[in-house]
């Protein structure tokens, strides 16, 4: 190896060396000041999944084709459905009019809300009310 392409080799290492230095620096630095920001993050999520239960609340409320006594919880935009899902005669499994299954209708309602990101079923099926 001639006294050039040494030279450069050592010169490209520096300076590898001082941009890693300097990139290190800029890390401790963002994660010591985002320290701070997480408990905002946080209630700030808390605020966002608030938000949506209420709205998906009322776009069930709203819905003819649906029954009430539904349970809503969000975690992040995932919202859970619970509940009991009364139609006589059909097994809870047919909205009115058959157009759809009660839970697809729901779905349906739920999907529509902004900010929902999926939507999972805990239902239970009955003829009756009880």
């Amino acid at each position: 190896m001639n006294y050039s392409a040494t030279l450069r080799a050592i010169t490209l290492i520096c300076s590898c060396l001082i941009f890693l230095a300097s990139c290190d620096s800029v890390v401790t630095e963002e994660t010591s000041s985002a320290e701070g920001v997480l408990p905002e993050i946080l209630s700030s999520s808390a605020a966002i999944d608030a938000q949506i239960k209420s709205q998906v609340e009322s776009a069930i409320a709203s819905a003819d084709d649906l029954p009430s006594g539904f349970t809503v919880e969000v975690n992040e935009g995932m919202v859970l459905i619970k509940g009991s899902v009364v139609c006589e005669g059909c097994g809870g499994l047919r909205t009115p009019g058959h157009v759809g299954t009660i839970q697809q209708s729901l779905g349906a309602v739920v999907r529509a809300v902004p900010g929902v990101m999926s939507v999972e079923f805990s239902l239970s099926y009955s003829d009756q009310a009880i």
